[in-house]
C-alpha cells in the first residue's frame, strides 16, 4: 500500500464522502489533562467510515464487472457502506450478515436495497459463504478490510487528519483508531506516516477481542478465543487481516485495550459533552484517549469515532451513568 493509492481513493470518492469535522471538548480536554481532538466518522454517510472503503472498491471495478453486482460480509457498518455505494452506481449487492448483528444494521442495510442473508457466526464461515454466492452469481467481492481499495477508502481519513491538523497548528499526536480487522487503522497508518511524520497511529481494542495488540506485541498474527458476545460489535474479528498486518507492524505504535465500562462512558461523554452519538465499537478510541493518558506520550491526542449505529437500548444504558 502507498500512499498514492490513499490519494487516488480520494479523487474516486470526491465530492461522494463527507468531510468530516475534527471536534473538541474543554470538558474532555480536563478529563484526559491534555489536548483531545475527535475525528467525527459517525457523521459519515451510513453513520460510519465503512461507506469510504466501500465506494473506493467498487468504484475501481472495471464497469462491465461491476454491472453483475457486488457482495459483501458484515456485521452492519461494511454492509451499509456497500449498500449505499452499490446504490449510487444503480448496481445489485447482496449483503451477508450475522444473525446477532444489531437490528437497526439489519433494517438499514435492508432499506439501502441490499439482498440481505443470515448466518450463524458460531456455526458458519461468513468467508465460505461470500465466496461461493461470489463464484455462482459472478458478483464482485468487496471484504470489509483485506482489500487494497478498501484500505484506501479508510486511508482518506488520515488525509483529512492531516489537513485539519495542521490547520489547528498541531505538529505532534497520538492517533487513536477503533480497530477490528484493520483496515480503518493502516489506511490512517500509511497516510500519517507520510504526511504527518511526527504523529504516532495507535490501534484500540475491546477487552478480549485484542488480536491486533496482541500480535503487534508477539509480531505475529494471533486469534481471538471468543467469536462474540462482546459489547463492541463492529469492531470484533477473528484476527488481523493478511493485507493490514503488515502494514499496522510497519507504521503503527502499541495497542491499547478498553474495558466496556470505559467504553459506555465514553459513549454518555460524546453526547453531552460533543452532541455526537456514538456505538459501543466506534468509542473505544476515544475511551482510550479518556481512561488511558499513561499509554501514550504526547500532549495532543485525536482520537476517530468510526462509527454511531447503536442500539437504542445500549444508548439509554449510557447515558444513564452520566
Amino acid at each position: 500500500m502507498q500512499i498514492d493509492e490513499i490519494f487516488e481513493a480520494d479523487r474516486r470518492l470526491n465530492n461522494k464522502k463527507r468531510i468530516t469535522p475534527l471536534l473538541n471538548s474543554p470538558f474532555l480536554d480536563e478529563i484526559a489533562d491534555r489536548k483531545i481532538f475527535i475525528k467525527a466518522e459517525c457523521l459519515q454517510h451510513t453513520g460510519s467510515f465503512k461507506f469510504r472503503g466501500a465506494f473506493s472498491a467498487i468504484s475501481s471495478i472495471p464497469v462491465e464487472k461491476r454491472k453483475k453486482g457486488v457482495i459483501a460480509y458484515s456485521s452492519g457498518n461494511h454492509a451499509q457502506g456497500v449498500a449505499l455505494a452499490a446504490k449510487i452506481h444503480e448496481i445489485h449487492a447482496t449483503i451477508i450478515m450475522p444473525e446477532d448483528a444489531p437490528e437497526i444494521k439489519i433494517n438499514n442495510t435492508r432499506d439501502l436495497g441490499a439482498e440481505v442473508i443470515l448466518y450463524d457466526r458460531l456455526s458458519e464461515s461468513r468467508e465460505k459463504i461470500g465466496e461461493r454466492i461470489s463464484e455462482e452469481r459472478l458478483l464482485s467481492l468487496i471484504p470489509p478490510y483485506d482489500h487494497t481499495d478498501v484500505i484506501a477508502g479508510q486511508g482518506t481519513i488520515g488525509l483529512e487528519i492531516a489537513s485539519q491538523a495542521d490547520e489547528n497548528g498541531i505538529e505532534k499526536a497520538d492517533v487513536l483508531v477503533c480497530c477490528g480487522g484493520g483496515g480503518l487503522t493502516s489506511g490512517i497508518a500509511v497516510a500519517l506516516s507520510k504526511l504527518m511524520p511526527n504523529f504516532v497511529t495507535r490501534p484500540v481494542e475491546p477487552e478480549g477481542f485484542d488480536d491486533v495488540v496482541r500480535s503487534l506485541k508477539s509480531g505475529e498474527r494471533q486469534t481471538n478465543e471468543k467469536m462474540s458476545g462482546g459489547l463492541c460489535d463492529a469492531i470484533i474479528t477473528p484476527t488481523p487481516g493478511e493485507l493490514t498486518f503488515p502494514l499496522m507492524k510497519k507504521y503503527c505504535g502499541e495497542g491499547i485495550v478498553v474495558t466496556d465500562e470505559e467504553v459506555m462512558k465514553a459513549i454518555a461523554l460524546a453526547f453531552t459533552r460533543l452532541r455526537i452519538v456514538v456505538e459501543p465499537g466506534g468509542a473505544v478510541a476515544l475511551a482510550a484517549a479518556l481512561f488511558h493518558t499513561k499509554s501514550y506520550n504526547n500532549e495532543t491526542v485525536i482520537a476517530v469515532v468510526s462509527g454511531g449505529n447503536i442500539d437504542p437500548d445500549i444508548f439509554r444504558k449510557a447515558i444513564e451513568l452520566i
